[in-house]
């Protein structure tokens, strides 16, 4: 993708005013979609007005021992999302041993503060036991599948009933709009996909089935592979009932077309969801990248609010001290809508005012949007 940042700093509108609360916004407010009474102010407050889920991917290691962490996930966000503690290499590190430990604390603490869990992955390339990936080029496609299965009914019946959207296959696809040669397509073919959204369903009829992957954001190869693959599972009878896109961004490319791709999902008959939402830019940050920053939260949320479909909007981790930026992308960070010292950064203002200013945006309704 070629590097076009003035067409997202051409995108600005009111950032330079988004340095300080909305003004508009009231000192005491209504309660979020679950009930829990919460400061007017918050994100999760304001997103309740319009039914929508403002989330956050929780470092469980800093959420409860570290007090100013835990306050701001706990009332700022009305759903959240494990980075880790879900996935296959830490809840079985050894074959037919689990580890639910870290995982049921997070729910525990959900269900304690009012909040929705989206659960993450069940199905993933990435972060496999040790003893799995050994094993598995030496299974028969039969032995992997059974493995496969076992897995997801163990780990969806272990949350059922707790669990509000699970990402059940995540980056399946490669950015030219391939199957990624994982050894779950190399052994079991395409078909892995349904019989993974069936056995979840097998095992938590209630829960919400979503396929979740980076980069759909975009008009091109990938989105529209997926857009094809996803109708193809609905022929099919599979029961999948959303798309999660990632929107991780970056200040060096433009925006993504994402408003139109979020409602061409929306009008198959899906939920959609933006689920891992950062803005990453080049270190030191100028007041020019982070205004393309505020621009990129301001818009992916913007793109959410006006597709009814979309039911929920999560940062992937709120503050930069705690962000996966840094360790992947070299020269590059400040991704979140907290600093380092877990205090708001303009991007968080950003997403404030837009909320409060939503109030007459469509209403999320029924059980789509978290409602008990």
């Amino acid at each position: 993708m070629a590097i076009r940042r003035s067409l997202l700093i051409g995108a600005l509108g009111l950032s330079a005013a988004l340095a300080t609360p909305a003004a508009a916004m009231a000192a005491s407010g209504p309660s979020d979609v679950a009930g829990a009474s919460q400061p007017g102010d918050s994100l999760r407050a304001l997103g309740a007005n319009i039914g929508l889920r403002i989330g956050t991917a929780v470092n469980t290691d800093q959420l409860g021992s570290n007090p100013a962490y835990t306050s701001i996930t706990d009332s700022q966000f009305s759903t959240v999302t494990p980075e880790n503690v879900m996935k296959w290499q830490l809840v079985e590190p050894t074959q037919g041993t689990y580890d639910w430990s870290a995982a049921d604390r997070l729910v525990a603490s959900a269900e304690a503060n009012h909040q929705l869990v989206r659960g993450h992955t069940l199905v993933w390339y990435n972060q496999l036991p040790d003893w799995l990936t050994a094993a598995a080029p030496s299974m028969s496609p039969d032995q992997l599948r059974s493995i496969l299965h076992k897995h997801i009914t163990d780990e969806v019946t272990h949350f059922k009933g707790k669990i509000w959207q699970w990402d059940v296959v995540n980056e399946a696809f490669n950015d030219d709009g391939t199957l990624r040669n994982t050894i779950w397509l190399q052994k079991l073919g395409p078909g892995y996909i349904a019989d993974a959204f069936r056995w979840a369903h097998e095992a938590d009829p209630q829960a919400k089935l979503f396929y979740n992957d980076y980069n759909i954001e975009f008009t091109g190869a990938k989105s529209n592979a997926v857009y094809a693959f996803v109708k193809n599972l609905q022929a099919q009878g599979v029961p999948i009932d959303g798309v999660g896109f990632q929107t991780h961004l970056d200040t060096q490319y433009p925006l993504p077309d994402l408003k139109n791709n979020l409602q061409r999902f929306a009008d198959l008959g899906l939920d959609v969801a933006e689920t891992e939402v950062d803005v990453r830019t080049t270190l030191p940050v100028t007041a020019t990248e982070q205004s393309a920053q505020v621009a990129g939260y301001s818009q992916t949320l913007q793109a959410c609010i006006a597709v009814r479909a979309c039911i929920s909007y999560t940062v992937w981790g709120f503050s930069d001290a705690y962000s996966w930026v840094p360790g992947v992308f070299q020269g590059e960070g400040a991704a979140d809508i907290y600093d380092e010292n877990l205090q708001p950064k303009p991007e968080y203002y950003a997403l404030q005012q837009d909320l409060a200013l939503a109030t007459g945006a469509p209403h999320r309704t029924g059980r789509g949007a978290g409602q008990d």
